[in-house]
């Protein structure tokens, strides 16, 4: 009996190893510089109507947002709330300006809302005005020790559409920022960056359909997924020109690196 039951707790423990073993091969996941990969970025099967794994782009382990502008740096993906953080690390002359609308239209909406810090606008009127405020306690352009920029947020950018520009309000710098939590209303406690959510419902037919109309809700991102021919592989930096469609920017295109 004592044999018995040795030899029914050994193939209990080989039985867990083989689970365990299976779903590590069923779960496969892989690194671009710190950041973990796994689904749904890794290679999919080529029926999926839009296939994920085109939404990014590894370059010498660092990990990129692909768009039909260029590639956008990502700081983090989060598997949990199905977000990915592209990054936005000092703040930036309107000539750079890229909207988060723009980056983001098309896909679902982050379990928070993408925002607008501008710094130091010589306008205050807008046909939105309604959804801009101040924002004067922050120092996020000079160094503490200085007299804060005069400061203006607006909390939510998807509700002004990808044509604003902070040139609209005559600013001299911006960034983007998304709030951590609902609770923060001074926006002293924000993180850098624009979050693009990838939980796209199993439900919905084909995302891509947005890209079909002629005035569809197809970001830069959404119309790299859906049309892989107009990706451009060519990270963004600071100088140059690009037209984005919607308004100037400016970047620069260094070389393809592997």
């Amino acid at each position: 009996m004592e044999k018995i039951l040795l030899t029914f707790n050994r193939l209990k423990f080989l039985y867990f190893l083989l689970f365990i073993t299976s779903n590590a091969l069923h779960t496969p996941t892989l690194h671009c510089g710190n950041i973990q990969l796994q689904r749904p970025f890794l290679a999919q099967n080529s029926t999926v109507p839009f296939p994920l794994n085109r939404m990014i782009r590894c370059k010498s382990q660092k990990l990129y947002f692909r768009t039909s502008l260029g590639l956008f740096p990502i700081s983090s993906i989060d598997y949990t709330s199905k977000t990915l953080t592209v990054s936005h690390t000092s703040c930036s002359p309107p000539s750079q300006f890229v909207s988060p609308s723009l980056l983001s239209a098309g896909f679902p909406s982050p379990p928070h809302p993408n925002s607008l810090l501008l710094f130091n606008c010589s306008r205050t009127s807008h046909p939105a005005a309604s959804f801009i405020r101040n924002c004067t306690r922050l120092h996020m352009c000079r160094a503490a020790s200085e007299v804060p920029y005069s400061c203006l947020v607006i909390k939510d950018i998807g509700k002004l559409g990808p044509d604003f520009h902070p040139k609209d309000l005559s600013c001299t710098s911006y960034k983007r920022v998304y709030k951590r939590t609902l609770n923060e209303e001074d926006f002293e406690g924000v993180e850098l960056g624009t979050r693009i959510s990838f939980d796209i419902p199993d439900h919905v037919p084909d995302i891509c359909n947005e890209c079909k109309k002629p005035n569809g809700s197809c970001g830069v991102g959404l119309k790299c997924i859906c049309h892989a021919q107009e990706c451009k592989d060519k990270v963004l930096s600071v100088t140059g020109s690009l037209d984005t469609g919607i308004s100037s920017c400016s970047f620069y295109f260094p070389s393809l690196f592997r």
